[in-house]
């Protein structure tokens, strides 16, 4: 693509941002107009005046807040808090309209109540058609940025291939910069071109249209990434660094300050997961309440020994809780598992290998009705509100376990593990539950959850996991 028409692209694409801009301040207003009609609100020159302060106010604040910046490879959700924080300062600066002028009673507190909590999400929504037509635009080859990836080691290539999983960000890689690889062959497999060492990426910039310039060079490497940094940002690009953070396994990294430090928190923010839990749990938990009683009954009545049984198991920086279950198996079960095993060899090697027995002798009768519904699990709703476990998170495992596969199979693997709380039900369950044979498997499982557990994941593994219920499937 030429420079001229590059440079074309990104001025209409800049042209449309600047009259998204013009039309969510119009769609504000207009939507007020609406919902004034709507409701049959006699129309005043307060609501003429309440238009003009609103316009104005919504011009400045979704400008401040960036809400027009490019959001390519962005989630939706950022940009939806971009939005909220944005309208939320526009709510603000009227409040104290009224407040100061004393006119609050000029207005309807209906419409305006309905008018400030829904237009967030309208302007969401004129957001997500935009953002369609410029994906489907781009995916025709238009509206393209350029980039150039400095250092073609393993980061720059992970890099590569992340940018090319994301078509619709419209980002092209024009090639690579790199001291240590001087033949094009190493670069054949991602079809990009080495475009010379990192000392020429200060001319390149100069004669070619780049908009975006990606360092992906190992931290040891500073001295050429200040070299970049002072000579570069000048010549029309956008310049990124990509922490060479993967090299190291650590996921889920975040920059926090303590003081006048920057330090990197390697612990998944869980903020929302904890308050999710609280409150899933409080309500299961209150809804069961009868069921709860019942079940503690019957097992009394269906064999001696206490009602829960607790055993040891790892929750988050490795340390051990007590995890609660009803009773399902006999008082001496812990004993009468040597015996069965030494026995019965066949019985060894499937203990051996995930650590249950699909026909376990030890088993009473309720107890594998429990199991089968799931409805031994129930108590640790209670190891959720104390802190100890999650709604959904990966497997509960006991100590022999972390060690034997998870740092045994893949360190990087018993690090994750160990940096969330494991949960009552997760990808484990609701995928393949125990009828899963190799430990492995589990293991590549939990890692998954880790690496990619989201709010909607969540609810969609607990929707999974009520018809594995149902169903029956994988439990014993």
């Amino acid at each position: 693509m030429s420079p001229v028409l590059s440079w074309n692209l990104r001025e209409r694409s800049s042209l449309i941002y600047r009259i998204l801009h013009i039309l969510d301040c119009s769609l504000v207003c207009g939507f007020l107009w609406v919902l004034v009609t709507w409701y049959r609100v006699p129309w005043s020159h307060y609501y003429t005046r309440l238009e003009l302060i609103v316009f104005v106010a919504s011009f400045l604040s979704f400008q401040s807040f960036q809400l027009y910046r490019s959001w390519r490879s962005w989630n939706f959700y950022r940009e939806f808090f971009v939005i909220v924080k944005a309208w939320g300062t526009v709510i603000g600066i009227l409040l104290c309209y009224f407040f100061l002028f004393k006119i609050s009673e000029a207005y309807s507190r209906v419409v305006f109540i309905a008018w400030s909590m829904t237009t967030p999400f309208l302007i969401f929504v004129s957001h997500l058609v935009v953002r369609k037509l410029l994906r489907y635009y781009r995916s025709q080859g238009r509206n393209i940025r350029h980039a150039v990836i400095v250092g073609a080691g393993e980061l720059g290539q992970r890099m590569m291939q992340q940018v090319e999983e994301i078509p619709w960000a419209g980002i092209e890689v024009v090639g690579f910069f790199d001291d240590k690889i001087s033949t094009q062959e190493k670069l054949d497999q991602l079809n990009k071109p080495l475009l010379g060492e990192i000392s020429r990426i200060e001319d390149y910039l100069r004669t070619h249209d780049i908009d975006y310039v990606y360092i992906a060079l190992p931290m040891r490497a500073e001295k050429k990434i200040f070299k970049i940094l002072r000579k570069c940002r000048d010549l029309g690009a956008q310049i990124f660094l990509v922490p060479d953070l993967y090299i190291f396994g650590l996921h889920h990294a975040e920059i926090q300050s303590l003081g006048e430090m920057l330090i990197l928190s390697f612990n998944p923010d869980s903020t929302w997961k904890r308050g999710f839990d609280v409150i899933f749990s409080s309500l299961v938990l209150l809804a069961t309440a009868p069921l709860l009683l019942v079940i503690a009954l019957l097992i009394k009545l269906d064999s001696r020994g206490p009602v829960f049984y607790r055993h040891k198991r790892i929750t988050t920086t490795g340390r051990e809780f007590d995890c609660l279950k009803f009773r399902s198996m006999v008082v001496d079960a812990e004993s009468r598992l040597a015996d069965i095993l030494a026995s019965d060899p066949e019985l060894r090697r499937e203990w051996e290998r995930s650590y249950k027995l699909k026909n376990d002798p030890r088993v009473t009768r309720f107890g594998r009705f429990l199991r089968r519904t799931s409805l031994d699990e129930l108590p640790q709703f209670f190891n959720v509100l104390k802190g100890e476990m999650s709604v959904v998170g990966a497997r509960p495992i006991v100590g022999r376990e972390l060690d034997a596969y998870y740092k045994d199979d893949d360190e990087e693997s018993a690090g994750r593990y160990c940096s969330m709380k494991p949960g009552i039900t997760g990808p484990w369950q609701v995928m393949m539950r125990t009828d899963m044979d190799n430990y492995h498997e589990r293991v590549e499982l939990d890692d998954w959850y880790v690496l990619n557990y989201s709010l909607w994941n969540d609810l969609k593994i607990i929707a999974r996991t009520v018809q594995c219920i149902f169903t029956g499937k994988g439990a014993y």
